[in-house]
């Protein structure tokens, strides 16, 4: 790597997170002028008496059309947005969204999970797992068939998408057949006793730092003890069996390649159908960068092969 893009890179990679300012830097994202370009459709769905915002991401005009039309059963990507389970909203993921219902040809629906520290864990998780049961079971003004449904996150979404699948096959409520996990945080340490050589390697210098990492599970936890749930850190289950087709995409710079690519084998050991793609030269966050950006392209590559694999089945 160029010493240049070194300096820059530990220039960035400040630690620790501080709440309020965190936020505001994710809400730069929201000043997008492609925005009004884009085909969406905001609904809700409820997890209890609270109103979870869902917005609807359309690839093309036909898909919007005849999205909710009766008899029509589109493919539809349930999303996650990352951001550490404390920053980033649905607004901020716009961009990434409608690029990703262009890109597959397929409805996206990113959910407005609420975050922490106002709303620390299991409180976002059980909005994404209202979310995916009401689309699911085909409650939602989408007719949605079940096994054209893809549960998708990245990061912290990643991890919550991996906890929604754990927790729909403990309940019984609904079988997801797809997840797409791209770098997700699954562990529950990222301190010199974590296990994963990357979170050494690449805990410092790459944007997403170690101390970072640590600063969001303080953060999301209610207590000490949920870090030993495997609905907070996936990782941890003691069963793998009987999850969906995963497409798992890690990032060569990031502290939580390791963890992505254990939980894959750990799934595969199981006797699930897994795939781990390591994009090389990567860093933790590059999903949201442009479509022209290389990594990006190979990511929708792989996506695309996973998702045609299963529609053809």
């Amino acid at each position: 790597m160029p010493r240049a893009v070194r300096t820059v890179l530990h220039a960035l990679s400040y630690g620790g997170i501080e709440v309020d300012a965190s936020r505001k830097l994710a809400d730069i994202k929201k000043m997008d002028p492609m925005r009004i370009f884009y085909k969406t459709l905001d609904a809700e769905v409820y997890n209890g008496d609270y109103k979870v915002p869902v917005r609807l991401f359309f690839p093309n005009e036909e898909a919007m059309e005849n999205g909710a039309a009766s008899g029509k059963k589109p493919p539809v990507i349930l999303f996650f947005h990352g951001g550490g389970w404390v920053t980033e909203s649905v607004e901020n993921y716009e961009r990434v969204c409608a690029r990703m219902a262009q890109s597959t040809g397929q409805i996206v629906a990113s959910v407005e999970y609420r975050l922490a520290p106002e709303y620390r864990f299991p409180v976002g998780l059980m909005d994404c797992y209202a979310a995916a049961k009401v689309f699911y079971t085909n409650r939602f003004l989408l007719n949605t068939d079940p096994d054209r449904i893809t549960i998708m996150g990245d990061s912290a979404g990643g991890n919550l998408a991996a906890a929604v699948c754990m927790m729909a096959r403990d309940r019984g409520e609904f079988f997801p057949k797809k997840q797409i996990l791209i770098y997700p945080a699954l562990n529950n340490c990222y301190t010199e006793e974590s296990p994963f050589e990357s979170v050494r390697t690449n805990g410092t210098g790459y944007l997403l730092t170690a101390e970072k990492m640590e600063d969001y599970l303080k953060l999301y936890e209610s207590s000490l003890k949920d870090r030993q749930n495997p609905y907070f850190a996936p990782i941890l289950a003691k069963d793998f069996r009987n999850m969906p087709d995963t497409l798992i995409l890690t990032a060569e710079f990031d502290p939580l390649r390791d963890e992505g690519e254990a939980f894959g084998k750990k799934l595969k050991a199981a006797g699930n159908y897994v795939e781990v793609h390591r994009i090389a030269g990567a860093f933790h966050g590059y999903f949201a960068l442009g479509i022209k950006f290389l990594h990006v392209q190979e990511s929708f590559e792989y996506m695309n092969r996973f998702l045609e694999k299963e529609e053809q089945e």
